[in-house]
Parts: structure tokens; C-alpha cells; sequence
């Protein structure tokens, strides 16, 4: 048993490391908000991966990879909340373009303060719980992996469980880490030139990666 759960930890790690949609959030969400922000986020998406790990150990991820209008519907709707939150970035990025073009840029950094204040930790909570329920790649990682590290005599309930708590606590840890290390170069990430790049960039990819999804789906 604890050969089987340290394996999957590591696997478990080398795949939370690749940078992904939650990775993105949380980075953006810490620069608006700061680190409360960007750590709730993380801890909404841990709690979202959990919450996928229960589900897989009754069977729900596998029902939904066998049915395909559910999995189709579920898929859609994650790739439209992806396209969304990219949709917002951008739209903030031309609001502070618009800004920055009638202030001064020693002066922009407190009307940036200002904005990213508005993102309170419950909503980057949410942010972060909703990016990942709305990914149902997460769940099928569960059925497609946890069984090739299911120690035998074990309970597969139990042993599924335990196993998505360990990916959580992996996600989280790295997320939050993700978050520290963002955390030290607030004043930098904030700076106008940097912030309106960054919103640009996150919002691209967050609407790429919504847009790419729902055709990928579609065309599937």
C-alpha cells in the first residue's frame, strides 16, 4: 500500500507541475487580488480535484466517459466557463489599456489596487472550484489511473479516496506554492505595463484553451 500510494504521488506531481488553466488562475487571480486571492483559488481548485476523486470511486467519471451526451454536456460546459473567464481578462486588459493611456504610469498602480480588490477571496474560491468540477478530464484521470496503482485486497472505494486526497494535497501544495512565489513579485507582476501583458496573455490562453476544447468536443 504505501509503494502503490508513492507512486501515484509522484505521478501525481509530475502531472500537476504542467502548467494548466488552474495554474493560470491562480497566478492571475493572485496579481489581482494578491496572495488571499490566488490562495483560495488554489484551495477551490484542491477541493474540485477532490471532489472528482469522490465522484470517481462511485463511479460517476466512469458513467460519464461510457455516456457521451453527459460527458459532451459537462465538457461544453467547462470550455464555456474557461472561454468566459478569458473573455474577462481581456476585457480588463482593454479597460486598464484605456486607463493607462489618460494616467501617468507612476499613478496607475493604485487604481489597480483598486481593481484587483474587487476579487475577493470567496469568488477566487469559486474561480478555482468551478474550473476544475467544469473539467472532466480530471475525473477520467481517475478511472484511466488510479486503477494501475490499486493495490490488491485493498478497497477500491477506500483505496480511491485516499488516493484523490493525495492528489488534492499535491495540488494544493504546488498551487500555493505557485501563489508564494507570485506573492514576491507582486509589486513587479503589478506594475501597468507587466499587469495589462499578463491579462492579455492569461486571457488568451483561458479562451484558447476554452475555444479549442469546445471544437475538440464538437468535432469529436
Amino acid at each position: 500500500m504505501p509503494a502503490a500510494v508513492m507512486g501515484f504521488a509522484l505521478f501525481a506531481l509530475l502531472m500537476t507541475v504542467t502548467p494548466g488553466p488552474d495554474t493560470l488562475l491562480v497566478l492571475r487571480n493572485c496579481v489581482r487580488g494578491g496572495r488571499r486571492t490566488g490562495a483560495a483559488t488554489a484551495l477551490g481548485a484542491a477541493i474540485g480535484s477532490l471532489a472528482w476523486a469522490a465522484a470517481a470511486a462511485v463511479g460517476l467519471a466512469a458513467a460519464l466517459q461510457r455516456w457521451d451526451a453527459a460527458f459532451t454536456v459537462v465538457r461544453l460546459a467547462g470550455a464555456a466557463y474557461l472561454a468566459v473567464l478569458g473573455g474577462q481578462a481581456l476585457w480588463a486588459h482593454r479597460r486598464s489599456g484605456t486607463a493607462a493611456g489618460h494616467a501617468a504610469a507612476d499613478d496607475l498602480t493604485e487604481p489597480q489596487g483598486r481593481t484587483a480588490a474587487r476579487l475577493g477571496p470567496v469568488r477566487a474560491f469559486r474561480q478555482g472550484l468551478l474550473s476544475c468540477l467544469l473539467n472532466p478530464k480530471v475525473g477520467i484521470f481517475f478511472v484511466a489511473v488510479v486503477p494501475q496503482f490499486l493495490p490488491e485486497g485493498h478497497s477500491v472505494l477506500g483505496t480511491t479516496l485516499l488516493l484523490g486526497a493525495v492528489d488534492a494535497l499535491i495540488a494544493a501544495g504546488w498551487l500555493l506554492l505557485v501563489v508564494g512565489c507570485a506573492g514576491r513579485l507582486l509589486d513587479r507582476l503589478r506594475r501597468p505595463r507587466v499587469h495589462r501583458n499578463l491579462e492579455r496573455t492569461t486571457g488568451g490562453v483561458l479562451l484558447a484553451l476554452g475555444l479549442g476544447t469546445a471544437a475538440e468536443t464538437v468535432a469529436g
